[in-house]
C-alpha cells in the first residue's frame, strides 16, 4: 500500500500541472498570432507585430475577402 503523503504529492503535483497547463492555453489564447505549419509536424509562430505576421495577416484578409465574393 502506497504511503499517505505520497499519494498525497502525487495528487497536488497532478493539479499544479493541471493548472499550469490551463495558463498556458489561456495565455496562448490571448495574444495574436500567425503559426504556420510545415510538413514534418514542424510548426512556427509570428506574432502581427512582427512584419511576417503583418504580411501573413494582409494575406489571410485577402483570402477571405476573394473567398465570401465567390460565395455571394
Amino acid at each position: 500500500m502506497p504511503k499517505v503523503h505520497r499519494v498525497l504529492m502525487d495528487r497536488v503535483s497532478g493539479y499544479a500541472d493541471e493548472a499550469g497547463a490551463f495558463m498556458r492555453r489561456r495565455r496562448m489564447h490571448r495574444r495574436t498570432f500567425a503559426r504556420l505549419h510545415y510538413p514534418g509536424g514542424r510548426s512556427i509562430e509570428h506574432p502581427l507585430d512582427s512584419s511576417t505576421g503583418g504580411e501573413l495577416l494582409a494575406a489571410a484578409e485577402d483570402l477571405v475577402a476573394v473567398a465570401g465574393d465567390r460565395s455571394a
